[in-house]
């Protein structure tokens, strides 16, 4: 699995707690973002760059490689990685 993984989201969002919790369960590797927790110029930025992908103002916002999930959608995330969802 070489596809690099990362998630933009906000620390008080379950959702994004449980995109996080997915990667952790399956064992894949992932970077993360909570937008909240940054400065605010750098939060503003940072939050631009995940409408930007998505499209949405909705979090999680998770790209994996060269795709963008907006939401919580671990079957996506699976089918996308090749792997089977627990």
């Amino acid at each position: 699995m070489s596809e690099q993984i990362y998630v933009y989201g906000l620390s008080t969002c379950p959702w994004c707690r449980r995109a996080k919790q997915f990667f952790i369960d399956h064992d894949v590797p992932f970077d993360f973002v909570d937008i909240d927790l940054l400065p605010d110029d750098e939060a503003d930025r940072v939050a631009a760059e995940a409408r930007e992908l998505s499209g949405a103002r909705s979090f999680p916002v998770v790209r994996i490689g060269d795709q963008v999930i907006s939401g919580y959608n671990p079957q996506r995330y699976a089918t996308i990685l090749g792997i089977q969802v627990r």
